[in-house]
Order: C-alpha cells, then structure tokens, then sequence
C-alpha cells in the first residue's frame, strides 16, 4: 500500500533536467535496532565520557555514519591493541573474537561492548555448539568482521563455507556431528539454498532454533523484491563494505530491476536513469534516513511528483543499550540503577 512521504523532504519547482516522474521508497529501510543502539552508544560515550573515545572498527558499515561520530570525536582504529593502553574502546556491532577482549584487559582498556544481541546469539550457539562436540560450518563471507568474531567464538570447530560448491568440496572427521551457523547478514534465499545442500550431503546437520539472518536482513531483503517488481531502477544508499546493502543490489536484480549501491545521492550517474519512469529506493541497514531525504529531494528538483512508500511489514524492534551506558545516563539524570 502506499502512502505519501513524511515531511521533512522539501520539493523544487525547476525541472532543470529529465529524470523519473515516480519515486518508490520501501519500507522498511535503513537503520536496524542493532545498528541503532551501536550508533547510539557511542554518541553517549562522547557526551558521557568527553574525548578521547576510540573505537575498534568502524561501528557499523556505514562512511557517512562514521565521519559524523569522527566529527565528534570518535577516533578509529584497526586493532584493539593501537589504543593506548587505559582508554576507553568501544566494540563495533559486528562482535569481536574472545582474543580481542583478552587483549582490551591485558591492556587495561576501558570497554563497551556494542555488539548487536543478534550476533551475540550467533557466538553462543558457536559456544554451544562446539561444547557439544561438533564440527560446526558457519556459512559467511570471508574477512567480514562478523565472520571473524564469530570464528574467533570455536577455531579449532569452524569451517567457513560462502557457496553451494564450498558445500560440496567439504570434508569432515565425522559426518554425523555437524551443525551450522549463519551471519546474520546474508542474502535469505542463496542460504537457503546452502543449508539445502548442506543437509542433503549430511542429512543429520542440524543448525540454531531459530534463524540466524537477522529480522532486519530479512524484511528488507522482501521489502526490496517488492519494489524491483514495480520499478525500473532500484538504487539502495549504503557503503561497499555493508554485506547487506550489497545483497539488496543482488536481491533487487534477481527480480527484475536494474539496481545500483551508492553511499549518497552525488553518485547518481546520468545513464541509469535513461528510461526511467519508476524509481525505488531502499537504504541497508546501517544507513541513517537522512540520506534517502537527499536522494528523494534530488528527485524531486528533477521533476519527481509522485514520491510514495511500499510497506511490507512494520518493524518496532528496540534493543537496551549497553549495561554501562544506561547505568551512567539514569546516574547523570539523578535515577538510581536497579539492582
């Protein structure tokens, strides 16, 4: 069903050059409960805690999001161990390994885990599954950041698999003890068709309770093939490094919309909008909604009349903030922390 854009999008009078005369946003887009709370964790650092504040990684995959807290003060880094030793460090929402805190202690850093409670699921059935004796096959990217913390959970019980063929290649001591793990950030229906394989060659695997994509990677993965089917041209506002920003590209294309990923509305290129009548737009999942503004406004000064939104679902998940940061702020509000 759609429904007229939200205020706060202002519109042009010059149609100064072509472009489509529809606008179609889906929704929900943008930022998750996880990244929300990670984002917000650091900008209550700051305020709490003043400069220096460091943090390991960038927060969430997003380049505008990261040069915003940068701005206020937040330094980045690679490793935990290039923070001066009795800082303050914030995880990233990715999650870190246990050597990473092992290392934050040896040097006396003072830490805030930001980590989203969706990965953090993801660690303990790696915990769980690994006491339990099993080879475990944690189906990811290699070299994300997720991928290695959760990795880093059971070492000697991982084996990273990205592909059906890795599915097929894969060898193990016992084929009756395999269980398997996801990140959360993957695209749903190409894991899908992984766990598929992966049960046919060893019919005993078994994998978590519940799913470990993430709700918001799967909500905005369906909100996307929604709108491939009514646009020409879906463009999804995100960073390069954002696995699920780049699966909404793949997801858009795989139902029959061209789609492009860009960090901003300046990366527009002229030739996709040849042709043109109905554009969608979507933003992943560590994306701030003042973005798809811009991009809706440079729409609109190209003579866009017709801005609407596509809902599929309604999302109202919310996650508490770090145990320390809520225990400073109810302290700085004068409200004493329950026990």
């Amino acid at each position: 069903m759609a429904a007229t854009l939200a205020s706060g999008v202002q519109s042009s009078s010059e149609n100064t050059l072509a472009g489509p005369s529809k606008v179609l946003l889906a929704a929900p887009r943008g930022y998750c409960a996880g990244v929300d709370r990670a984002v917000q964790t650091v900008e209550h650092a700051l305020d709490l805690y003043g400069e220096p504040v460091y943090v390991r990684k960038e927060i969430v995959h997003n380049k505008h999001v990261v040069e915003e807290l940068e701005k206020r003060g937040a330094i980045f880094v690679e490793q935990e161990t290039e923070v001066p030793e009795g800082q303050m460090v914030v995880f990233s929402a990715h999650g870190v390994a246990p050597s990473v805190h092992e290392n934050a202690e040896k040097r006396r850093l003072r830490t805030i885990d930001a980590t989203c409670p969706l990965v953090t699921k993801v660690h303990v059935e790696a915990r769980k599954f690994a006491q339990d004796g099993y080879t475990i096959v944690l189906i990811g990217h290699e070299g994300h950041e997720e991928v290695e913390g959760t990795t880093g959970e059971a070492p000697a019980n991982i084996v990273l698999v990205q592909t059906e063929d890795d599915v097929d290649s894969l060898e193990v001591d016992d084929p009756n003890r395999i269980a398997y793990i996801t990140q959360t950030t993957l695209s749903v229906d190409e894991t899908s068709s992984i766990i598929a394989r992966l049960k046919e060659k060893f019919p005993n695997a078994v994998g978590p309770k519940t799913d470990d994509i993430c709700y918001a990677t799967t909500n905005r993965q369906q909100a996307v093939k929604a709108l491939a089917r009514e646009c020409d041209l879906v463009l999804v506002i995100g960073s390069t490094n954002s696995s699920n920003s780049n699966r909404l590209v793949e997801v858009a294309r795989e139902h029959g919309a061209a789609s492009h990923l860009i960090d901003n509305h300046l990366q527009v290129d002229e030739t996709w909008l040849e042709g043109v009548d109905t554009v969608g737009i979507t933003s992943g999942a560590s994306a701030p909604e003042e973005l798809v503004e811009r991009l809706v406004t440079f729409f609109r000064e190209r003579g866009a009349s017709d801005v609407s939104e596509l809902k599929t679902v309604d999302e109202d998940v919310r996650f508490m903030l770090p145990g320390e940061i809520r225990k400073e702020l109810l302290a700085s509000q004068g409200t004493p922390a329950a026990n």
